[in-house]
């Protein structure tokens, strides 16, 4: 096998109005972290920094900035300032969350990340938190609540507990229509499965010994103590059944063109895919990583190993999706079985838009762009 790359930090902003439950919905996730690495840049808006203070201690690596929104209190150089902190090898990071001001723009901060020039991150979604019980006294209130929700990855409809069913459906179908392609999930208490955002640790926390209880082992017992449907598991066991998650894996190569078009033409409420690409004669010597949250789309090529099998490799998540036709329109992907390579060829230069290279000169800028603007494009 070929050397692992060093990965990417993902970095996923945190948005929503005053009081629609950001704050609860992040010490969720990290009292649910399973053995995952938080880093929290947190982003209050006044000189008395609650919302650090309610996440302190919680996490091994905090960054606040007070007295103003993030996206116009600093550039995007001061950014990478606060990102190079949180993503040296001796923090150990697995995530990064920027729990933006509740007056913040959230383009402007998916702009600024995806302009950032630190290559240790990468973009990992805007989730958008909606107060249920507020959502037309909000968007009264702040109607550029509709222009936010349109750029949106991920809508969590928050507090849902305090409306009636019949509410729910038709503030349900209404932020749908707001977000568009966007996975809109219904949380009490900002309770979403950490899944949907990252990625669990793979390796032992080496702070946590085995056999003793973790901070957040307490903080999950004393919500099952307050909830007893937990019956001792904690919230996050129930948690999956809010969203799906759909495996593809096919021995055949993927057809670039076709799979471009299946790509450019994901279904609503699909979050994230992640997984790896063989396009045979697009490019014998390299698998192609896939990694796309919402309408932000990354490819990055790694060499086969010796002897290693040649598959298309894909994880598929996401809220109210049709599995079976995921699995349909992907299978309707694969090449033909002696396709013309010259074709292929050029089919390849529409995931070559996706692929991040620095080193090719002149093209750096326009690729950049290309990425930012299919990330952000509303």
């Amino acid at each position: 096998m070929p050397p692992p790359r060093t990965p990417q930090i993902p970095v996923v902003v945190l948005a929503g109005f005053l009081g629609s439950g950001k704050t609860t919905l992040l010490n969720h996730l990290l009292r649910n972290r399973a053995g995952t690495r938080i880093g929290v840049i947190v982003n209050d808006f006044g000189a008395i920094e609650i919302d650090a203070m309610t996440v302190s201690g919680q996490v091994g690596s905090t960054v606040s900035l007070g007295n103003g929104c993030l996206c116009c209190a600093v550039d995007a150089s001061e950014l990478d300032t606060f990102l190079e902190r949180l993503t040296r090898p001796s923090a150990r990071l697995d995530v990064i969350v920027i729990e933006a001001s509740g007056l913040a723009e959230p383009q402007e901060l998916v702009r600024m990340l995806l302009a950032s020039d630190n290559p240790h991150i990468l973009y990992g979604g805007l989730v958008e938190v909606v107060d249920a019980a507020e959502f037309d006294a909000t968007r009264q209130r702040h109607p550029e609540l509709d222009r936010h929700l349109a750029v949106a990855d991920l809508v969590v409809l928050n507090k849902t507990d305090r409306v009636e069913e019949d509410e729910r459906e038709r503030l349900r179908a209404t932020v749908a229509e707001l977000s568009g392609p966007a996975a809109v999930i219904s949380a009490e208490h900002g309770r979403i499965d950490p899944e949907l955002l990252f990625d669990p640790a793979l390796r032992p926390d080496g702070e946590e010994m085995a056999g003793q209880l973790s901070f957040e082992d307490l903080l999950r017992q004393e919500e099952c103590d307050e909830h007893e449907e937990c019956d001792g598991h904690g919230h996050a066991d129930h948690l999956h059944a809010a969203y799906e998650s759909v495996d593809f894996t096919a021995d055949v190569p993927m057809d670039p063109r076709r799979f471009m078009a299946f790509l450019d033409s994901r279904p609503e409420g699909l979050y994230r895919i992640k997984g790896f690409v063989d396009f045979g004669t697009g490019d014998r010597d390299n698998s192609y990583a896939l990694h796309a949250v919402g309408r932000f789309l990354r490819f990055v090529p790694r060499p086969w190993a010796r002897g290693e099998q040649r598959l298309t490799q894909l994880v598929m998540i996401g809220a109210g999706i049709d599995a079976d036709a995921l699995t349909a329109g992907l299978a309707a992907c694969r090449a033909e079985p002696e396709p013309d390579a010259a074709d292929t060829e050029r089919a390849m230069w529409g995931v070559l838009r996706y692929v991040p290279e620095p080193a090719r000169e002149g093209d750096a800028e326009a690729d950049a762009a290309d990425v930012q603007e299919a990330a952000v494009e509303a």
